[in-house]
């Protein structure tokens, strides 16, 4: 981001105000966080980019868009009343129901009046003297803080592709994430999607009986698995409402706080039979259960996890009519699970249909954008419609975006140029006051994630808590506990298989300038093990920490 920002809100007209707190974003995290806040009784703003609240949910609109957690693990669990109250009415929510229910919560709690919708923040410095954060939107408004908390999500930096001539077509064109407020017809129309991430799976399978021709451009296949979704029952939403203690105590103790535990069993300590037994039953119950309750050396042991690949890869080539296909959709470059495992609901079957045709821009790359269409190495491709199904800068791209100066002017980017530093992915030395919740380093980001936000909320509530009653105005993450915490998140990764792997979990983007090189960007030691990190620092005086 330009200085120009910081030289252009010197002389904003708008009137600049100071609160205890400011969040940038409205979405699970930030609709949290201003509700523990203010039950603090700290004067709080929360600015918001979009019009609405909802984050992830109010962006993302595409054909498909839905949870692959299931929607009662999902949920806020601070209320027993909001839990009571709200009924789920599919096991994996689609996008509407979930903004549905976060616009409930912002009502319920009456979380509006303390956010500023249509508001970009678009950079943050701290003042040592004032020990306050200057915030300064696009429009050119400046506001201040005590605290600054970034409430900005680990993706919700989109990306176009570097493909020469995206401006060019005169077709329809959109981005997943950007997907427009109103209906999109596919009826009769050549449509082309680029990408088969999660977000190409689910726009994929949904939009393929509705087009006229579909051609889907694929860079790296990815290993997907049912989903097996269906409408909760009126018994079954009775039991989920009875059960929450239970299921939330659950969710306190697997890794990734699914309902799905690691099986205790290694894949060679049962038979063939077992074995594949065990991953039939897996590939037929709902969820991520064939991926954080398979073996639990699926995702450190090299030869295990060849042997489920190759298991599931043969799940494909029986789905897929066609071998040629079927063999250009099974991934030859990672196994399973070391990357994202996109959930799909007949996925595979799309490439059944005859107006299907699947190009693998590995084999046949493409050239360009053209005005009627894509041209690749070997064809042309007329279209009427082009989706952009390419994802995000993931985890820090957000902070990117943002120009955030610390310390005698220093860049969070030029901090983090060689990979994020942090103490607990909470916060950073050198920006005093900056709570990065959701952010990197953090298990938040390998997380069935609103049960990972409100961990992260309620540590950081209890932080700035304790010094609002004990006249803190700054606080400092140490040099030396930053530099030991980003070697302990180092070497938790060093025995995981998705760390050999290029993908946005390691930081590679090839869409993105200078993302070629892979970063440690999670905490991998499971969220249990993480939560108890968090609370021994607390518990010893926020150790790691100069509070002055």
């Amino acid at each position: 981001m330009p200085d120009t920002h910081m030289a252009a809100a010197d002389h904003a007209v708008a009137s600049s105000r100071t609160f205890d707190a400011i969040i940038i974003g409205a979405g699970i995290a930030g609709l949290y966080q201003l509700h523990k806040l203010r039950q603090l009784g700290l004067s709080v703003r929360a600015f918001e980019t979009g019009s609405g609240v909802g984050g992830t949910w109010y962006w993302n609109r595409y054909p498909g868009a839905r949870f692959d957690s299931e929607s009662y693990t999902y949920g806020y669990s601070f209320s027993q009343d909001l839990l009571q109250e709200w009924d789920w009415t599919e096991h994996f929510s689609p996008q509407p129901e979930t903004l549905r229910y976060l616009n409930h919560v912002a009502d319920r709690f009456d979380l509006r009046r303390d956010i500023q919708f249509n508001s970009k923040v678009v950079a943050a410095s701290f003042d040592e003297a004032a020990r306050e954060w200057r915030v300064i939107l696009e429009n050119g408004q400046t506001w201040r803080a005590r605290f600054l908390v970034t409430a900005i999500g680990p993706l919700s930096a989109h990306q176009m592709p570097r493909i020469p001539g995206v401006a060019d077509f005169k077709g329809e064109s959109y981005h997943t994430y950007m997907w427009p407020h109103e209906p999109v017809s596919f009826e009769g129309k050549r449509v082309a999607v680029i990408g088969t991430g999660a977000t190409g799976v689910q726009v994929i399978q949904t939009i393929a009986p509705l087009c006229g021709s579909l051609t889907v451009f694929q860079r790296t296949p990815n290993w997907c698995t049912p989903l097996h979704n269906r409408k909760i029952s009126a018994d079954e939403q009775e039991g989920i409402k009875a059960g929450y203690p239970a299921m939330f105590e659950l969710l306190r103790q697997t890794p990734g706080c699914y309902i799905h535990n690691t099986d205790p069993r290694g894949t060679f300590e049962v038979t063939q039979e077992e074995r594949e037994a065990f991953w039939e039953k897996l590939y037929s119950e709902p969820g991520f259960g064939i991926w954080m309750g398979n073996f639990r050396d699926m995702l450190t042991d090299l030869e295990a996890n060849a042997l489920f690949s190759e298991w599931v890869a043969n799940k494909i080539r029986q789905r897929v009519k066609d071998p040629v296909t079927a063999e250009k959709l099974i991934p030859k470059n990672h196994g399973f699970g070391t990357r994202r495992v996109p959930q799909e609901t007949f996925y595979y079957e799309a490439y059944n249909l005859p107006h299907v045709k699947l190009v693998s821009t590995l084999e046949t790359p493409i050239e360009r954008i053209t005005e009627t269409g894509i041209q690749t190495s070997d064809a042309h491709y007329d279209l009427d419609m082009i989706i952009y199904a390419t994802g995000f800068d993931a985890i820090t791209g957000a902070f990117d975006r943002i120009d955030f100066r610390g310390v005698g002017g220093a860049k969070l980017s030029d901090h983090w140029a060689d990979g994020p530093k942090t103490y607990l992915g909470l916060m950073s030395a050198g920006f005093p006051n900056l709570l990065t919740i959701v952010g990197p380093h953090n298990a938040s980001t390998r997380c069935n994630i609103p049960r990972c936000i409100e961990q992260n909320v309620e540590w950081v509530s209890d932080l700035l808590g304790y010094a609002h009653e004990h006249g803190i105005t700054r606080i400092d993450a140490t040099p030396d506990a930053e530099a030991n915490w980003s070697k302990h998140v180092e070497e938790l990764a060093a025995g995981m298989l998705y760390s050999q792997v290029d993908s946005w979990l390691t930081g590679i983007n090839s869409n993105v300038e200078g993302k070629n090189v892979r970063r440690i960007l999670q905490y991998q030691g499971g969220a249990p093990q993480y939560r108890e990190k968090c609370e021994q620092v607390a518990a010893n005086g926020y150790e790691g920490m100069v509070l002055t």
